[in-house]
């Protein structure tokens, strides 16, 4: 080892290499989120769909992610996340709306007028657990946090958009500072994985403990992905 770090020493320094960033996916098309759903619903309201697209980026506009994205991709991940449950289509149209009302000058009176009642109470549903998260965190409950999201939610489908949100806000941590994080890793090991699993998503339960792990320990958890690679590579020979 000593003689390696010599030979190094003895190389002229070169500049350092620019950090590399993280590659963003490519943002879902119209047709692509229509696609998804008509494959498992052939008598989706592609109207519908098509409408939420179009007003949920327009209501967006300029916003941007921490990544520099557009905003608008993170609520169509969260839409395309729930396709892959087979969910209905005002789910899916909640899932494009659920920032809305929150960050943009939208109202539930309006998302009533443009799609309907039922969706417009899916997405104040989100709004108000949104809410909820920030007076929760503030006091520190989780065990509480938990037995309110199950109290506050009518329908389950706004727990459904909101375990979806979280998962890929879990996805795309690489962006925000350390600090934000490790707090995000925490409340989703303590609040949104284990609700995951009480609404019998073990799927979704085990990435979103796997993406906080990865977080809060990431030696631990580099070395328990490295035994169990081992593991498996012992099994196939």
């Amino acid at each position: 080892m000593q003689a390696a770090t010599e030979a190094v020493a003895a190389v002229p320094s070169a500049p350092p290499a620019a950090a590399k960033k993280p590659v963003r996916t490519k943002m879902m098309r119209q047709y692509d989120l229509v696609d998804r759903v008509r494959a498992y619903n052939p008598n989706t309201d592609e109207d519908l769909l098509n409408r939420a697209y179009v007003y949920a980026m327009m209501a967006h506009g300029e916003q941007k992610r921490a990544s520099g994205d557009p905003y608008f991709s993170h609520p169509l991940e969260v839409a395309a996340i729930l396709t892959n449950l087979k969910l209905d289509d005002a789910t899916i149209v909640a899932a494009l709306l659920h920032d809305t009302i929150e960050d943009t000058e939208s109202t539930r009176a309006e998302i009533d007028q443009m799609f309907g009642s039922e969706i417009g109470a899916l997405v104040e549903g989100l709004t108000k657990l949104k809410r909820l998260e920030l007076v929760s965190r503030e006091a520190k409950q989780a065990e509480n946090l938990r037995k309110l999201l199950l109290a506050i939610s009518d329908d389950v489908r706004v727990l459904l958009v909101k375990l979806a949100d979280r998962l890929h806000n879990m996805r795309t941590m690489e962006f925000m500072p350390p600090a934000s994080r490790r707090r995000i890793a925490e409340e989703t090991l303590d609040i949104y994985a284990p609700l995951a699993g009480r609404m019998g998503m073990q799927e979704m339960r085990e990435e979103l403990e796997d993406l906080s792990f990865r977080i809060i320990d990431p030696d631990a958890h580099a070395v328990v992905v490295q035994r169990l690679d081992a593991l498996e590579a012992r099994d196939k020979n």
